[in-house]
Parts: structure tokens; sequence; C-alpha cells
């Protein structure tokens, strides 16, 4: 028998802090042979007994809210190619989990609901999930199937996406469906302090295959939320795709009161510190590279990317032998653009995207222009004194060393590397020498008690300290209903 699994999504991470609504255009879209084609789904060409039917999927780097008529139109778009590839055996979605839209509170709710309520009740649908998600109840009553990362800095994205269809695949070969369980735990932490690198995360995480291996369970996740979207769904939380309804309710706790048991233990694995620290230790140290992340303008958590704080404390202390990637400032690089290379001129850097972010004026030499798709992936490498800056026409980070060697840059050879970063990426991390994390502000900032907190659910640690908890798991509307009619 051949089955016919739809394939789609959108995946992003909203930090309601950044003004800068994400448009179309900040996503790489990939549809129908394109989407069946790409790398990111490659894993779908092993289809088996599958006919892989490919909708649409939306993918961005994480920002501000997502406009409502981007949204609705990458709705519309998805939910006319799942209605063309009905009727359907089973529906996979590769999501993130903490998109926030303009106007609207629970945004994969809304996604996930219209899916379901397109394939009908008896098509299995499973998600994968960001560990960084934020999950409702809404979400769980409409899936069958849940898998979310395990690793952050997350390098078992291909991984997770292969276990929750995996799962789907299993089901209906064996004629079962599975339901989920979650349990939420009132913490919210900063993906820093929670690093699957550091403990406790580290052993948290790493019981989780154990959990997976009880009679009745098929995967067990430990979600650690996304702090910077103020809005009710955001929670840490357990959740579990498994067979066994007793077996899950206690898992889903276990798992959800190891989280809460641990709350006070997570801390940064970095140094970590004030700006001003940071760059004093910096300054003494007779090793390199020296690694600063910039992490309250993180673009990959959710940061505007255009804040030039770091930029301005360096000018202030002369420093020399710095490398800031880099700043997004679509009107200087256009500015370097229109003098060319090797021009010498007087720039105007950040604080186009949000009014508020800080900016830095400098008499800077271009020494490197690249065009490699458009004016939307322009980048300029200019050089101002002893420090060499980045500037990109669009809000990105600088993870890996490609996004160095093809500038023409070395990061092992300087003396300080800048980047906008919470934890460092597996590309970056093994060469800091050291890393440091400054605890800058922005639309990320690390100071979470101090976050606007007007729609959260309360009470919730650390805004609130002194309260107890139990967990109690809850299960999909779905899986109830079919467990106590089966009762």
């Amino acid at each position: 028998m051949t089955f016919r699994i739809a394939v789609g999504g959108i995946h992003t991470e909203c930090s309601t802090g950044n003004p800068a609504l994400m448009q179309a255009e900040n996503f790489r879209v990939l549809a129908g042979d394109d989407l069946a084609q790409a790398d990111y789904f490659s894993f779908l060409r092993d289809a088996g007994n599958v006919e892989i039917l490919p909708l649409l999927h939306a993918r961005a780097v994480p920002g501000g809210p997502v406009s409502a008529k981007t949204y609705q139109a990458f709705k519309a778009d998805f939910l006319e190619r799942l209605q063309a590839s009905l009727p359907l055996d089973g529906l996979y979605l590769a999501m993130h989990g903490a998109m926030n839209v303009e106007g609207m509170d629970d945004a994969e709710a809304d996604w996930i609901s219209a899916a379901r309520e397109t394939v009908g009740e008896d098509c299995p649908i499973a998600v994968s999930y960001d560990l960084h998600g934020n999950v409702s109840q809404t979400i769980i009553d409409r899936i069958d199937i849940f898998a979310g990362y395990r690793t952050a800095p997350h390098i078992d994205v291909r991984e997770t996406m292969v276990r929750a269809y995996s799962m789907l695949v299993k089901a209906l070969e064996a004629g079962v469906r599975p339901g989920v369980i979650w349990a939420p735990v009132p913490v919210l932490l900063p993906g820093e302090r929670t690093s699957t690198e550091d403990e406790p995360a580290a052993s948290l995480y790493r019981g989780l295959p154990e959990i997976d291996a009880r009679e009745g369970i098929w995967d067990a996740n430990l979600m650690v939320g996304y702090v910077w979207a103020d809005e009710p769904r955001a929670t840490a939380c357990a959740v579990v795709t498994a067979t066994d309804w007793v077996a899950a309710e206690k898992a889903a706790a276990e798992i959800a009161l190891s989280y809460w048991n641990a709350r006070d233990d997570f801390s940064f694995g970095p140094v970590t510190g004030p700006l001003d620290e940071m760059l004093d230790i910096a300054e003494k140290a007779d090793t390199k590279p020296v690694i600063l992340a910039d992490s309250g303008d993180n673009p990959t958590g959710g940061g505007v990317g255009d804040r030039a704080d770091v930029l301005v404390a360096l000018i202030e202390r002369g420093f020399d032998d710095a490398l800031i990637a880099g700043i997004a400032d679509r009107p200087a690089v256009e500015e370097c653009f229109a003098a060319g290379e090797g021009a010498v001129l007087d720039l105007f850097i950040g604080g186009t995207l949000d009014e508020n972010s800080p900016s830095a004026t400098a008499t800077a030499r271009i020494i490197r222009l690249d065009d490699p798709a458009g004016d939307d992936e322009r980048q300029a490498v200019v050089v101002a004194g002893g420090i060499t800056i980045v500037l990109s026409a669009r809000r990105r980070p600088y993870h890996t060393i490609e996004d160095f060697s093809r500038l023409g840059l070395d990061p092992k050879a300087v003396r300080l590397l800048v980047v906008k970063s919470g934890y460092l990426s597996p590309a970056l991390a093994p060469i800091a020498n050291p890393n440091l994390m400054a605890l800058t502000d922005g639309a990320v900032n690390q100071d979470i008690a101090s976050l606007p907190n007007l729609r959260r659910h309360t009470p919730c640690y650390p805004f609130q300290r002194d309260f107890g908890y139990v967990p109690k798991p809850r299960p999909s509307k779905r899986w109830g209903a079919a467990h106590d009619a089966g009762a």
C-alpha cells in the first residue's frame, strides 16, 4: 500500500520587542517541486511506500513579528495546495513554534488548526518544532505526533524532522494512532542559559532517549519555550508522543518536574557580563581570537541586528585589530557600493531598522564589496582605524567560517571578533580563545526578569519566584476522546 503524505509548514522566531515587521521578502519559500528537491527536505526522497506531496514551506531568520498580510498570503497559498492534495493519509508540518504574527497571539495554532480543518479529523498530523518554540493546548489538540529539537545550538534539525516524519510513517504502516500529552512548566529562560552543551540542560536532554525507549512511548520532549514573546502561550513544557496513556502522563510529569527542579541551576556557559567588563578582558587577553557575542542584538534569536553599541565602545577605546560581523544597514551598504572599493567616506552606521538602536559615525575605507544575488544580499567590508566592520543589506548572522572567507576575512587571525550571537555557533565556538558574551541591550537582551511582561501567564519564573508547582499533564482532545471511548 502506498501512503499519501503532504509536507509543508512555516518556520521563524519572533521577538515582540523587535519593531521591524517581517515581510514576504524576508522568507525563503520552497513550494512544490522546489520543496521536494531542497536539501532541507532531502530525507523525503527515501520515500519507500510513501507518495510525497510537497506543499509550501516558508522559513526566515528570526526577527520581529510577521506582518499580517505576509502571513495570510503564505497561509492561503499553503491551504490551496493542501486542498488540492486531498485525499491524504498523513500531513507533516515542519514548524518552529515561536512565530508571532501582527494582531495574533498563537500563530502556529492558527496555521495548524486551518490544516486540520482542511484534512479532516481522520488524517494524522505530525509536527516538528524548535525546542525554543511555544506550545499551547490548541496546538496539542490538533496534532497526533510531536518532535522537538534536543540540542542548542541546534545541530539536530534534520534528525528532529526525520523523527517526526518517521513516526507518521510508522503510525500509518502499523495502523495505529498515537496521541500527545503535554505538561506546561511555568519557567521562561533564555536559550543562552539553557544550552544543551552546559549543565543542567545537558543531563536533562541526555535522558530523553531513555524515556523514548519505554513501552508505549514514541518520543519525549523538553521545550524551553521562547521568552522574548510577550504572549499568553509563552511557556516551557514537556511534550510526549505515545500510544500508552498512563506511560505518557508519567513521562510528561517527570520531564516537567525535572526542569522545574533545575530552574535555579541554569547559568550562562561562557564568561558573561556587561559590555565594558568584557572589553576589559579582551584588551588584556594575550590570546586570539577573543570572540565576543553581542547577545542583545542577536538576529538568530529575534534581535534587530542594526545596533552599533559595541562599535561605539571600540571606537572610544581606540581598540586595534577588531572585526565586527556584522551590522545590518542597507543605506550604508548602498553608499559603499556607490563609492566603490578603495574609497574613503564618512559613514553613519546602525539604527536604520529600529529608531531606538544606537548608531555610530566613522571615517572608513571600503576594502571589499560583495554582490552575490541582488540588492538584499549585498555586503560591504570597511575599515575605520583598527576596526574592520562588515555591513549587510539585510538582517543576517555571521556564524560560519564561510561567512567570513567569502569576504576575504580570517576570523582566526584577528585579536577580537565581535558577532551578534548568544551562545556561539558550532563553527565559531571551537576557535574562540576565549569566548565572551556581553550582556548588551536590544530586542533579545538577557535581563529576563526586567522584560516587559504584560501578557505572559503568571506566576512564571524568573518574573516571579515565590510559588510552587505540581505538573498537570494534559492530553490532546483528540487522544482524550479516543481514550474515553475505549475506556
